[in-house]
């Protein structure tokens, strides 16, 4: 039962350190900006039900749907990245609020950014995906492979009440300070974009290189 514990204890650690609930935190904030309350804690519902449902599934079934795909853990890394510096030159911009809810169709859109780019990479990102993998590969038993995704769950919980705490912050800021928040928040992710698109390029023209 102890070596249950400890394992638990260490899934819930790497995935924490990882996500990063607090980190994460004001991308959300800049991104939810015009949202309501109400649509806000729905994003935020989405968003790590997202990341559960991604990072659940890749435990036990990655290695499988990346053979299956011919997909590689860097592939993902780049379009990650490609991804992120799309949303981040248009928060960047501050036009995320004009592209993503002034259609007459707002549950669309909260669907659209709950999933990509919240969920998908921003919580379940190739880190977290190859975590995920790898931790299930070393538990050996079915109370170390139920333990994991119990770990996943909690660590996801956290980044919702942290995305839901945003809100209050939101209300000090005013329309300026969401601007000024949105424009940081973007530039932020555009370098994270740029760290996620070569972290996962540099193996791949390393293995051309060298082979």
């Amino acid at each position: 039962m102890q070596e249950v514990i400890t394992f638990g204890l260490f899934v819930f650690t790497s995935f924490l350190a990882l996500i990063n609930p607090l980190g994460v935190a004001p991308v959300f904030l800049a991104m939810t900006s015009d949202l309501t309350a109400k649509q806000r804690r729905k994003t935020a519902f989405k968003a790590t039900l997202t990341a559960f449902i991604t990072l659940t599934i890749f435990a036990f079934a990655g290695q499988l749907l990346f053979k299956f795909f011919g997909i590689s853990v860097n592939g993902f890394r780049i379009a990650g990245g490609i991804i992120f510096f799309m949303m981040g030159y248009e928060m960047l911009n501050a036009r995320v609020s004009r592209i993503k809810y002034d259609s007459a169709d707002v549950e669309n859109a909260i669907d659209d950014i709950a999933i990509t780019p919240l969920g998908i990479p921003m919580l379940a990102g190739p880190g977290a995906i190859t975590n995920a993998i790898v931790l299930m590969q070393d538990a050996q038993g079915i109370q170390f492979k139920i333990v994991l995704p119990i770990a996943i769950f909690l660590v996801l919980l956290l980044t919702f009440i942290s995305f839901i705490g945003s809100g209050v912050i939101m209300k000090y800021l005013g329309e300026t300070g969401n601007k000024i928040m949105l424009k940081l928040m973007g530039l932020i992710m555009m370098v994270i974009a740029v760290e996620f698109f070569f972290k996962g390029l540099k193996p791949i023209i390393q293995d051309i290189i060298f082979r």
